[in-house]
Order: C-alpha cells, then sequence, then structure tokens
C-alpha cells in the first residue's frame, strides 16, 4: 500500500509541475517556434501581462471606489509615492509590461492581459515618451499617439482595465513600440519578423 501512495503522490507531484509551467511552455512555444500558417491552423498567440501594485486605500481614497482593485500580497505602491516617483524619473519599475521586448512571426496574435489593480492602455507609438497625465511623465513631453488621452478613440480603444484582456492582429514585420498612455514608462518593443 506504502508503494502505491509514493507512486500516487510522485505522479500528482509531476502534474502539479507541468500543470504549474503549461502556461509558460506555451509561451515559449508560441514565441520562438510558432505555428506554420497553413490552411486550417489557428494562428500562434503570444501573452503579454500588464503588471502594477496599487494601493487600493491611497488610490481609491483619491480616484473614487473600486478604482485600484489590486490583491496582490507584500508591497504596494500608494498614489503619493507613485507620483513622486514618476516626477523624479525614478517611476516605480514594478510597474511594467512583460516581457520589455517580444520577436514573434508575423500572424502571431499578441494578447494583451492586465493583472494589475488598475487600468492601463497598450498604444503603439512611432517613439517612446511621455503619455497625458503630466506628472507622471517625468520631464519627457507626451508623444503625439498619447497626447489626447481618452479623448483620442486610438488611445480608448487600447484601454485594459483590471482583469481583462485585449488581442491586436495584423501587425506588420518590423519594429513596433507600445507604451501606457497612462504610465508612460510601461514600455514594450516587438519585434515582427
Amino acid at each position: 500500500m506504502t508503494a502505491l501512495m509514493n507512486h500516487f503522490v510522485a505522479r500528482l507531484f509531476v502534474m502539479t509541475l507541468i500543470l504549474g509551467f503549461a502556461p509558460t511552455v506555451t509561451y515559449i512555444f508560441a514565441q520562438e517556434q510558432p505555428r506554420p500558417q497553413h490552411r486550417g491552423n489557428p494562428p500562434a498567440l503570444v501573452q503579454v501581462v500588464a503588471l502594477d501594485e496599487c494601493d487600493p486605500t491611497t488610490f481609491n481614497a483619491a480616484l473614487g471606489p473600486d478604482f485600484c482593485k489590486n490583491i496582490a500580497l507584500g508591497y504596494q505602491t500608494t498614489l503619493n509615492d507613485l507620483f513622486k516617483k514618476a516626477e523624479e524619473g525614478t517611476p516605480d519599475l514594478k510597474w511594467d509590461f512583460e516581457p520589455d521586448t517580444l520577436h514573434m512571426h508575423e500572424g502571431t496574435i499578441l494578447s494583451i492581459v492586465n493583472q494589475g489593480g488598475e487600468p492601463h492602455t497598450f498604444t503603439e507609438v512611432e517613439k517612446f515618451g511621455g503619455g497625458f497625465i503630466k506628472v507622471l511623465n517625468g520631464g519627457e513631453a507626451p508623444v503625439p499617439e498619447c497626447e489626447a488621452g481618452f479623448a483620442s478613440v486610438a488611445v480608448a480603444r487600447t484601454r485594459i482595465l483590471q482583469g481583462s484582456q485585449i488581442e491586436l492582429t495584423g501587425l506588420s514585420k518590423g519594429e513596433h513600440h507600445f507604451q501606457c498612455c497612462i504610465h508612460p514608462w510601461m514600455r514594450m518593443t516587438v519585434e515582427v519578423k
């Protein structure tokens, strides 16, 4: 009976490892070995994650109830700290797109998931720069693509609410730059081969 239990526990452990790393394995496969775009095969999918560590107490007090829905354990950035660090040109690096750089093949779907506590945008820009909230720009001028904020349909359609995702298709070959127009240090470069 003990040998049978040991075998069962060992198999359960292996399955837990496999299932626990399945998203990582899928991500690596999609990034490095996309499926050929043959008739009948769905396009490959690559996932990008938007992260932040907003402090619900300070953000919601200033911006309204449920603005920040962060459930992360551990360190959280207060609203004052976020503004202070950004103004000093040393923004909180826990607010980020992961990965920072991505290489993918033409035809791959880019899925951006917001696992942070507050809204972000994933806006394509010609070159990186500031966003539409001056105090968060660290002295950088707003880039033209972000300047109008959510009054611009191009920016509004790239907004990702907490727990949601958007998908981008049809990226042409070459280098593409994306940033959050709210938190402009959140930047990512995508190279399409």
